[in-house]
């Protein structure tokens, strides 16, 4: 064989408007949380198209991994501007969020509207049973990759005590693991070792016989004037509404409530979906009385059986916020309203975070002190994902629990006599279905759905 033979040629150029199929293809194919969405991405992007070689990817999925935000949608983001400046970053980003924005708020109108009716009842009833198992599994797989040493179960041990039984804030212990992982890391430490999730451990391929090959392009060598321009265009997309929000309505109103409740989510949800949901349903649920722990487990099953980011089960949220307290509104329109806005505040921040952040993230390449921190919050964020798996199967398994307060300890406890034998049941057989058979989410989720009519069928479900 030749050196000519052995060297695949690069990719020809592509267009935004070739681009714009690719990652429209990409975002209706973004099922199974962040993982599996990194899989397609790495699978079509680098392996299938060729665009970026494997340790650009990598390296770039790093480096969105310690933003606030969901990564999967910020690398789409971060590839798109790399190939076709901001344009082909809004493109890849927007795409990325529109499937699943779009069946989250219309399932969201058939919640309100036919939720109650015994069928829709039933098979909401089965997707929360199977959300139990997937949370799960995420505490399994997070868990296995980032728990490899002492420090690091210790630290995801100390996470969960902290916000399970003393509720602390979410934001506080990700800023503490950080800041112990940096330490520890800059001081020589092996304990807390970074690392990507999601990749495809196929064959390598390289950089330079990709379409992007190795060098930078030139809008990767930003001026203090593009900087500064770039952060002041999207921080006022952001930020405007939220304020005019604030003064034209007050700060009692449930849009400004939403506008700033979110836009604080945008800034600290580290970690991932599942470990800013607990967080999320502490705040939506019990602060702001906006649903109830059953709606939360129902919105998550809608973003676990929709394309798009985990994440997306914040417009839910915003949805059922507005819908309650409509105002003069319809409650429709107020819910619509209140579920873009949600939908927003939450992801105008990731286009911001790339914008601004991605010329620069040469910076950080080989950074031991950044990979530390990172992994230690990774680790950190397993005893929060965990916390949220208990906080689900207290308010899927069991119909009454009770606020335990003793002293500094705060905490939910099941009342055992009130135990649901129809979620139980639905509940083993979907931790069966997914940690036996090894079946998929959607597999499992669809199964426990159509499991839900059966029961209703019998009169186990009412």
């Amino acid at each position: 064989m030749t050196a000519d033979a052995a060297t695949p040629t690069r990719p020809a150029p592509v267009t935004l408007r070739q681009a714009f199929w690719v990652w429209l293809r990409i975002a209706m194919l973004s099922f199974g949380g962040p993982a599996g969405q990194i899989a397609v991405m790495h699978r079509i992007l680098v392996e299938e198209k060729r665009w970026i070689g494997e340790q650009r990817f990598l390296h770039a999925l790093n480096y969105c991994m310690l933003l606030p935000g969901p990564e999967a949608q910020q690398l789409a983001t971060y590839i798109g501007w790399l190939m076709h400046r901001t344009k082909g970053g809004i493109v890849a980003g927007v795409l990325f969020i529109l499937p699943g924005a779009a069946a989250i708020m219309a399932l969201s109108w058939v919640y309100v509207l036919y939720g109650r009716v015994g069928i829709v009842a039933a098979l909401f009833f089965g997707l929360k049973c199977a959300v139990l198992a997937v949370v799960l599994q995420a505490v399994v797989r997070i868990g296995g990759r980032a728990l490899t040493t002492v420090p690091a179960r210790s630290l995801a041990i100390v996470a969960f005590v902290l916000i399970f039984f003393l509720g602390a804030p979410f934001p506080l212990i990700v800023l503490g693991a950080g800041v112990i992982g940096w330490w520890s890391t800059r001081r020589g430490g092996t304990a807390f070792r970074g690392g990507g999730h999601g990749a495809s451990q196929g064959r390598i391929v390289a950089d330079a016989d990709t379409l992007l090959g190795e060098a930078w392009p030139a809008h990767a060598r930003p001026t203090w004037r593009e900087t500064i321009r770039t952060a002041l265009v999207w921080l006022a997309l952001w930020l405007v509404p939220v304020a005019a929000l604030l003064i034209v309505r007050g700060p009692e109103d449930v849009f400004s409530r939403i506008a700033t409740f979110f836009s604080t989510m945008a800034m600290v949800t580290f970690g991932g979906a599942y470990a800013v949901l607990a967080y999320v349903a502490q705040q939506a649920v019990g602060h702001y009385g906006w649903l109830g722990p059953k709606e939360m487990l129902d919105g998550l099953g809608m973003a676990e059986t929709t394309p798009g980011p985990l994440i997306m089960v914040l417009q839910f949220v915003g949805f059922l916020g507005a819908y309650r307290d409509a105002g003069g509104l319809s409650p429709l329109v107020a819910g619509t309203l209140g579920g873009l806005l949600a939908t927003w505040v939450t992801f105008v921040p990731c286009f911001l975070w790339i914008f601004l952040g991605a010329p620069f993230i040469e910076r950080l390449r080989g950074n031991a002190a950044v990979a530390g921190a990172l992994s230690a919050i990774t680790a950190a964020v397993v005893g929060v994902v965990l916390n949220l798996a208990v906080w689900f199967a207290l308010h899927t398994l069991f119909r009454v629990t009770m606020r335990v307060s003793a002293g500094p300890l705060r905490f939910d406890a099941p009342v055992v006599t009130s135990i649901d034998p129809a979620a139980f049941i639905l509940s083993l057989g979907a931790g069966c279905a997914i940690f036996l058979l090894r079946a998929g989410v959607i597999t499992t989720l669809l199964t426990t759905s159509a499991a839900g009519l059966v029961l209703y069928g019998v009169g186990m479900i009412r």
